[in-house]
């Protein structure tokens, strides 16, 4: 698959946005000029107090829609609110406290303690905490470092959160997907593809042809399985958290819990199916036996950020996509012009549909990388 025209538009994107950047400054440069020909008389201090007051809450607001969530929220707001509470399962000092979400949550300030079956608790914004004895300057039983991080001692959260629901309906569609498509094959055999084996047909020959054959040789088969299921389990991912309401909207594979879990199923693979060769360019590298005090400390290292650099490139790429989208739609809101919905809406749709293709590529290159690190580990000597 030839992607080169997409790679090759880059000075044209580049061009896209120094053209936005610039049309925003002039429009937010025009919203300064208004406000200060209508307040002549307002200080310095008390323009820029309500802009950056602004500013965090629009931080606030992004960093709220791309983390994990006790429910699944539709739309609206305080008691127009349309959400579906999801269970809290907790493990704390008393054992297992459960309760759904929307029994507690009209205080996320942390400034009222509840009680479940004889554990006290408190809410703060969206996690659950041991109160402590007193309350702090803000009137909240919890104790802040100088990061405004709570300090006090929590309980093991075990819920089924936003995230663990999208997660529960990808496994129910691939199941469902690749089931039907199996049976398929069976009934089919040797006969043309038809409905959804015809669709999908050519993208699992992709991931035989293009990534599982030329990184894994004639060992490809018995990694086929896992490279195929997590091909499709990061881009049917990907491609739902672009989707703005429900099953949508889950920021899943832009959770870096989510992405070290797929990462550390790589590096187990990789370590379980490492063989002598492999083990022995680690322990004993092709370099003078004076340089094994420095080479192998290096090749071991080596071992453990491969998957973290595998964890860290998913997790922050799908999460800069929903950023940039979240940030552009918040124009609109920090430059107080309507005028800006004409330059900020297109644009949000040009990046979602520029999403679509990342989402793709992120999964080709998770699969691609994974393949490469497992090839790695099972290559014979006289394969070099």
């Amino acid at each position: 698959m030839d992607l080169s025209h997409i790679f090759n538009s880059k000075k044209i994107l580049n061009i896209v946005f120094s053209a936005v950047f610039i049309t925003a400054m002039i429009f937010s440069a025009q919203a300064q000029e208004t406000k200060k020909a209508e307040e002549p008389h307002v200080t310095k201090s008390e323009i820029n107090a309500p802009h950056e007051e602004k500013e965090e809450d629009i931080s606030q607001t992004i960093l709220h829609h791309i983390a994990d969530s006790h429910e699944w929220h539709f739309w609206g707001e305080g008691e127009n609110k349309v959400a579906v509470p999801l269970p809290v399962i907790l493990w704390t000092n008393n054992g297992f406290v459960t309760f759904l979400s929307n029994k507690h949550d009209h205080n996320d300030h942390g400034t009222e303690i509840f009680e479940e079956k004889g554990q006290q608790l408190i809410n703060y914004h969206g996690k659950y905490y041991y109160p402590n004895a007193v309350k702090n300057a803000e009137g909240a039983y919890v104790e802040l470092d100088e990061n405004a991080v709570p300090t006090n001692a929590k309980p093991l959260d075990l819920s089924i959160t936003k995230n663990v629901v999208s997660l529960f309906i990808s496994v129910i569609l691939l199941l469902i997907i690749f089931t039907s498509i199996a049976k398929a094959y069976k009934k089919r055999e040797g006969k043309a593809p038809k409905g959804l084996q015809s669709i999908l047909e050519p993208i699992i020959l992709f991931v035989r042809d293009d990534i599982a054959k030329p990184q894994l040789g004639y060992r490809y088969a018995a990694f086929m399985p896992y490279l195929l299921t997590v091909f499709f389990f990061v881009w049917l991912n990907n491609l739902m958290g672009l989707i703005p309401f429900f099953p949508g909207g889950a920021n899943l594979t832009g959770n870096i819990a989510v992405t070290m879990m797929l990462a550390l199923c790589t590096f187990i693979l990789t370590t379980i199916n490492g063989n002598k060769n492999y083990w022995g360019h680690v322990f004993t590298p092709h370099v003078p036996w004076w340089l094994y005090p420095l080479m192998i400390p290096v090749e071991i290292i080596g071992l453990f950020t491969k998957p973290i650099a595998l964890m860290i490139r998913l997790f922050a790429n799908i999460t800069a996509g929903h950023i940039l989208i979240l940030s552009l739609i918040s124009l609109i809101f920090i430059l107080k012009s309507v005028m800006v919905a004409g330059i900020a809406v297109p644009f949000v749709i040009f990046i979602s549909v520029i999403e679509l293709v990342v989402g793709f590529i992120q999964a080709f290159i998770f699969t691609i990388l994974s393949a490469l690190f497992i090839g790695m580990a099972v290559q014979e000597h006289a394969e070099h």
